[in-house]
């Protein structure tokens, strides 16, 4: 069992966002005990169908019950329930714990979020402050980090889970959910975007290679991102104008479920070969955005592609002096010349990033950070520093 960093208020209600999987069930029942909270299960036929007749069957349920909690699993099959959630708040101070897989449904299904009564929390796949000794790099790009993961110790099985993760998201989350009307060109956009996570996203190539409108595929990237299955990193670009005109990249949110639908999850992956460059910046990116988002920090986070090996992650905060940067790249041999090297190519950028007078005083008070593979950390030119 794993120690979770993320840091629960239990002054109010909350709810407890997550892709499945991700360990929400478990966490809860680290830290309620039957005692003090009631759970009720949505993916259970019965209280689903109990509830979805007749969502004012909770104040009942929580008469009976009288805990200090009431945990509801899967908050999105029944949104209605969520009018009945913020009368009992008002009128009996009943605390709720309200988990979910999916925000699309409780957006598009329900105006009311508990806005201000309830506390916004989400939990992720595992990051490697939470496996401590546990935490393999080759492991985490072939297999991601989801707990389930570590129950498997063969090869073989560790695949299997993660071929029917794929699918289960499919049939649960797409179908069951009614999200989108036509599954096959879904199925091959999953393929795609798997497949060309970490790429700057182009609607235009990928509906062309499905055969749909850019349009909607646009949409289908909105479905992933409201069902929790990844993110969009927006450009860096001084010019606001200019940065909404700019396409975003996409990061799934586990390289275990991306490549298996981008079906390579069969092969072991091979240290030095495009793929392992891709999953690498994925597990990086990955890694800031969910302690970023456990340390509730503000922070946004912005790319700034450099050449074809080297990316920028922007992270600014409006109390912050300068921005600070992280580049990474895959490089398990010596970097003998790569400060002098490095030194000159930041001199001769011609991005937007360094050309601007604003992000060039920003360069002089800002730190900067090169991800990197190797046996120890690289004296480069200050002020970069350098980590493995």
């Amino acid at each position: 069992m794993f120690r979770r960093i993320i840091n629960i208020s239990k002054s109010q209600s909350f709810f407890l966002l997550g892709a499945r999987g991700t360990g929400k069930t478990t966490f809860l029942q680290q830290i309620f005990s039957p005692h003090d909270s009631h759970r009720i299960d949505l993916l259970s036929h019965i209280d689903l169908a109990e509830l979805e007749a007749r969502p004012s069957r909770l104040a009942d349920i929580v008469a009976q019950q009288k805990k200090d909690w009431i945990v509801i699993d899967e908050i999105q099959k029944v949104p209605a329930l969520l009018d009945e959630v913020h009368r009992l708040i008002e009128s009996t101070g009943q605390k709720f714990v309200l988990t979910g897989s999916s925000a699309r449904k409780l957006k598009r299904n329900a105006s009311n979020l508990l806005a201000g009564r309830a506390f916004m929390f989400n939990l992720f796949p595992l990051t490697h402050v939470e496996l401590e000794g546990q935490f393999d790099l080759d492991q985490a790009l072939s297999y991601g980090t989801l707990p389930k993961v570590f129950a498997f110790s063969s090869h073989r099985d560790k695949v299997l889970f993660l071929k029917a993760y794929a699918e289960t998201y499919l049939k649960e989350e797409i179908l069951v959910e009614q999200l989108i009307r036509k599954l096959p060109p879904f199925r091959r956009f999953l393929e795609i975007s798997a497949s060309q996570d970490t790429e700057v996203t182009s609607f235009t190539n990928i509906g062309r290679d499905i055969l749909v409108d850019p349009k909607i595929v646009s949409n289908y990237y909105s479905i992933l991102e409201e069902t929790l299955l990844g993110f969009s990193l927006p450009p860096y670009d001084t010019a606001i104008r200019k940065r909404q005109k700019r396409t975003p990249k996409f990061y799934w949110f586990d390289t275990g479920v991306r490549r298996a639908l981008a079906g390579t999850v069969d092969d072991p992956v091979r240290p030095q070969s495009f793929e392992y460059g891709s999953l690498f910046e994925s597990f990086i990116v990955n890694e800031i955005f969910r302690l970023l988002k456990y340390a509730e920090r503000s922070s946004a986070c912005r790319f700034c592609g450099l050449t074809k090996t080297w990316r920028l992650i922007y992270s600014s905060s409006e109390a912050a002096k300068g921005p600070i940067s992280l580049r990474s790249r895959v490089q398990t041999g010596r970097m003998k010349g790569m400060s002098k090297r490095f030194a000159s190519f930041l001199d001769q950028s011609k991005t937007p990033c360094l050309s601007s007078s604003r992000a060039i005083q920003c360069k002089k008070s800002s730190i900067e950070f090169i991800a990197c593979l190797g046996s120890r950390p690289y004296r480069t030119s200050s002020p970069i520093v350098s980590v493995k």
